[in-house]
């Protein structure tokens, strides 16, 4: 499982052959994690909000494709199937398609590739941050629209990165937080995040 370089809530996390989940719809009340060796599971999460925002589906379906391809599933029809889950999510259907072609139907490879894919997200998120960051003065007010945070990514986050970033460099910022549809996550979720 990929590490990152600063404390934060791990949204999803692979180990052995096991994609572990956090049910966002849960949140903020309960943290539940759904834990599965099953792409189909996955496919669930996706479709029903529980993964969200498209770094974290295209991650999410990056592993969902190791999972089918170690279970010996139909890695082809697990790709269409997750495909359908979120159409509009960009992140989503790259995934797929980089994993389709790195694995050619081995899992150890397929697997590899998840990983990579992910480990490429959270060093993205990292250098934005430290990017973005630079930008914000000390004692700015920064107004967040929808999620972006690690619950969005599976690293520290894209624009809610850079707002971290700059608070663990001690720039005292404030944060206005706004909602956005269907499940309010931007008030609900980067709320209870930052």
């Amino acid at each position: 499982m990929p590490r990152t370089s600063s404390p934060q809530v791990q949204p999803i996390n692979w180990r052995d052959g096991v994609l572990r989940i956090l049910d966002q719809t849960l949140l903020p009340a309960e943290m539940r994690y759904i834990d599965t060796s099953d792409y189909r599971d996955v496919a669930d999460a996706i479709r029903r909000l529980a993964v969200r925002g498209a770094p974290l589906i295209g991650v999410a379906a990056a592993y969902a494709l190791a999972l089918a391809a170690r279970r010996g599933d139909d890695v082809l029809a697990a790709a269409t199937e997750l495909a359908a889950t979120r159409p509009t999510a960009v992140n989503l259907r790259w995934a797929l398609d980089r994993v389709l072609a790195a694995a050619d139907g081995d899992a150890a490879r397929a697997e590899a590739e998840a990983l990579r894919i992910h480990e490429d997200q959270i060093a993205s998120d990292a250098a934005s941050g430290e990017l973005g960051a630079a930008l914000i003065e000390p004692g700015a007010t920064v107004l967040t629209h929808c999620n972006t945070g690690s619950l969005a990514t599976g690293g520290i986050g894209t624009a809610l990165g850079v707002v971290k970033t700059a608070h663990w460099q001690g720039k005292r910022i404030s944060v206005l937080v706004d909602e956005t549809r269907p499940l309010l996550q931007g008030a609900r979720l980067t709320a209870w995040e930052l």
